[in-house]
């Protein structure tokens, strides 16, 4: 796989860790590490890193029929995962972390990772809980991050800029780009596929979400 301009820089090792956290679940963490992932394998050598227990980006990758364009390995052990920054056969990792927000294995991950996407619905009761992981894990470790706005309702959008405001008012930095809800993403989980390679209704709208937190989350790399 090419490397381009956009290659990902860590400022410990030549592969970047890219974890994506949130210690409730059913808020896209997976859908956004899987379709991050794929989308960042088109330029970078990717591995994947599924460390929740539930399995549940092992289960997406395991039902495509072609494969997916990342490597996959399954790891929950606290120890070794926290040796992800000795991994320098590839230039990025990105990792699917346990919905906990006490475990062994989620802080191993935060503090190994170089920058983390923590995706949240914009809805106050899973807002919260995101801001309670980041002031409770994050903001301690002083690991980089953004919060990414996901299962937004492109209806109404004023919820999402409140959540937005919310967070920007607490310090806390988040992606401007948001991925709204699309039957879509369900649709390419259950045929084993990245939504870069789903054909169906809002297809399209569907992948543009994520190639454009994608290419922010570049930006801010970059910088």
């Amino acid at each position: 796989m090419s490397q381009g301009n956009n290659s990902l820089k860590s400022s410990s090792s030549q592969t970047t860790v890219l974890a994506v956290v949130n210690g409730k679940g059913g808020v896209g963490k997976t859908t956004t590490a899987v379709n991050l992932a794929a989308i960042l394998a088109e330029k970078l050598n990717v591995l994947f890193v599924d460390a929740d227990p539930q399995g549940s980006a092992t289960w997406w990758t395991e039902r495509s029929e072609t494969g997916m364009d990342f490597d996959l390995t399954e790891e929950t052990n606290p120890k070794l995962l926290g040796k992800l920054r000795q991994i320098s056969d590839y230039e990025l990792i990105v990792v699917d972390t346990p919905p906990a927000l006490r475990s062994e294995a989620l802080k191993a991950v935060i503090i190994s990772a170089d920058y983390l996407v923590l995706p949240t619905p914009p809805a106050a009761m899973d807002l919260t809980a995101l801001i309670e992981t980041v002031r409770t894990m994050v903001m301690p470790l002083k690991t980089s991050h953004r919060v990414l706005l996901t299962k937004v309702d492109s209806r109404s959008l004023k919820e999402t800029l409140e959540a937005q405001n919310t967070l920007l008012e607490l310090g806390i930095p988040s992606c401007h780009a948001f991925v709204r809800q699309y039957k879509a993403h369900e649709r390419a989980v259950l045929e084993g596929v990245p939504i870069t390679e789903w054909k169906g209704k809002n297809a399209k709208e569907a992948q543009a979400d994520y190639r454009r937190v994608a290419e922010e989350l570049q930006r801010d790399w970059s910088n």
